[in-house]
């Protein structure tokens, strides 16, 4: 029987070529998948991260596959997610980690709408491409048990989605409408999915970090350079998440364990949410 903190199905991850995705793909492997579906808009990074999951992966018979993918576009995430049925023959974890921020932070008078346009077809309109075709999939396939070391068996159902949004999908910094209102959107699009696909046997729910260590931060302090000083303000521990840290916090949605967890945004902050205001 195996460990109810494991996920030894097949996932596929958006936005895996690096960052947030990369960490949540390798703890996926570590985790115990059986196979990995390595997805970006990146194709040139994505081979290498692929295949050095394999240094992560606990399960012996673990089989990996890196492919293009570009989440504003309908047939391109189809073809993805049937590339991973067809590859693998099922469908376990979804996870839609890619996203971008905004190109420049300004106040909304000034706000460019085609940057805007940009940030919400990727984070929210992708988010619900990718949504869609997974669970056109996922309904059609036989729903999954657990038995656990005390001979307990409860049903899984027929699959897992998990977002990447934000803390920001609850609240709001200065001159960042565009990637706000994305995660916003985001958090809806979850709900309403996990409210919609709970009698499919398919559970939705959402992860919102806070700052992460990933080249997006870099961007960030580029446009920012005070935000290491904010970081260290506000984090109670003073330090930005790794993206482990977040990967490990996406294995345990999909996991057994989390079986009656259902249509939540879990915030991985360290607390931060809770001292943000003393920066404001």
């Amino acid at each position: 029987m195996a460990s109810s903190f494991r996920t030894d199905g097949v996932a596929l991850v958006t936005g895996a070529a690096g960052g947030v995705g990369l960490g949540i793909a390798n703890a996926l492997a570590e985790a115990g998948a059986r196979a990995i579906i390595f997805a970006d808009i990146n194709e040139y990074r994505i081979w290498d991260a692929a295949q050095n999951s394999r240094v992560f992966a606990t399960n012996p018979d673990y089989r990996v596959h890196a492919c293009h993918i570009d989440v504003t576009d309908p047939i391109s995430v189809r073809a993805v997610v049937e590339l991973a049925t067809g590859e693998f023959g099922w469908l376990d974890y979804l996870v839609k980690s890619a996203g971008v921020d905004t190109e420049r932070y300004t106040a909304i008078p000034e706000n460019d709408m085609e940057d805007y346009d940009r940030v919400q077809g990727v984070n929210a309109r992708g988010m619900l491409l990718c949504t869609r075709a997974a669970i056109a999939v996922m309904e059609k396939q036989e729903p999954r048990s657990f038995t656990s070391k005390a001979g307990k068996t409860k049903d899984l159902g027929r699959g897992v989605i998990v977002n990447v949004t934000s803390v920001l999908s609850y609240t709001a910094v200065h001159e960042k409408v565009a990637y706000i209102a994305s995660k916003h959107a985001a958090m809806g699009i979850t709900k309403s999915t996990a409210h919609d696909s709970f009698k499919k046997g398919i559970r939705v729910n959402a992860i919102c970090p806070g700052y992460v260590r990933t080249p997006m931060l870099n961007a960030e302090t580029e446009k920012v350079p005070s935000t290491p000083d904010i970081i260290k303000a506000i984090a109670p521990n003073g330090r930005p998440a790794e993206p482990e840290e977040i990967g490990e916090s996406v294995v345990y949605l999909c996991c057994p364990a989390a079986s009656y967890v259902d249509g939540i945004g879990l915030i991985v902050d360290a607390g931060m949410t809770m001292t943000a205001h003393l920066c404001v």
